[in-house]
């Protein structure tokens, strides 16, 4: 899916950061790509004892990655679940409400400023990973009001997005995962996985995608994508009879609770990996 350089953008664009609990850094390339379809939001700072870190891994173009970047971590914060300490259902929740926000014509709006050159958009220079300003971040919330106009049926992008979000609240650590984007944990320099990728033989991704419908050929859903799980996607999400977690393809994360890490001896390293032919 997309259209490929002649050769690849082999440029780097890297930033770091920390606070007084933790230290982190991150690091892009474009590649083959005719643009940077990925994105990523990184907030040591979510709340005064949470970080919050996301990739989002852009599949036919750079809108919906984007769209994540700039609103997922904000309506984790949002949910009521967060406020009483459930950080796994406001990120399930969430995941699930970008599809929710994308439709219609405030949907449709937004979509179509994010999806514009990059370069227009936020001031970076084409080929850069995109996350939103430091003025877009934790303290701005939206109810996603309703707007009226030509695009008021719109059912949503037919572009996607991975999804693969992790939180540090003290020392527990959350990891939700929608895709085929990976969180690692390196511990006394030994790499284990805290996400699985969502393929679609996967037994429990196969069985769903039969029931919604769907049929898989050549290792992708109706002969296209080659992922279970997305954001966007809106044409694997038209069965007017299942819910949202049912669907062919569903933005429905697997949550890895439980996970607790320690800040001066374990790094958290998650970063997104293309797995298309």
């Amino acid at each position: 899916m997309g259209v490929y350089l002649s050769t690849p953008k082999t440029e780097k664009f890297s930033e770091d950061g920390e606070n007084d609990r933790l230290r982190f850094g991150l690091s892009s390339m474009q590649g083959w790509r005719a643009t940077m379809e990925d994105a990523h939001a990184a907030y040591p700072d979510l709340d005064s004892m949470t970080s919050f870190f996301g990739v989002y891994d852009g599949h036919g173009g750079q809108a919906v990655s984007k769209f994540c970047a700039k609103y997922l971590h904000q309506q984790v914060l949002q949910h009521e679940a967060y406020s009483a300490g459930d950080i796994g259902t406001s990120l399930q929740k969430s995941f699930l409400r970008m599809d929710e926000m994308m439709r219609g014509q405030r949907g449709w709006r937004e979509l179509a400023v994010l999806g514009d050159k990059i370069d227009q958009v936020s001031g970076l220079i084409e080929g850069l990973i995109w996350s939103p300003r430091s003025g877009e971040a934790n303290n701005h919330f939206d109810d996603w009001s309703s707007e009226e106009g030509p695009h008021s049926d719109f059912d949503g992008p037919t572009q996607g997005s991975t999804a693969c979000v992790a939180v540090i609240r003290n020392k527990q650590l959350i990891v939700a995962n929608a895709g085929d984007s990976r969180c690692v944990i390196s511990r006394k320099g030994q790499a284990y996985n805290l996400s699985k990728d969502h393929k679609p033989e996967l037994e429990l991704e196969k069985d769903r995608i039969l029931k919604a419908g769907g049929f898989i050929q050549v290792g992708r859903i109706n002969g296209s994508l080659n992922l279970a799980r997305a954001i966007g996607d809106v044409e694997f999400k038209q069965n007017k009879t299942l819910p949202a977690e049912k669907q062919i393809v569903t933005a429905n994360p697997d949550i890895n609770a439980g996970l607790y890490v320690e800040p001066t001896t374990s790094g958290l390293r998650s970063r997104a990996i293309k797995l298309r032919n």
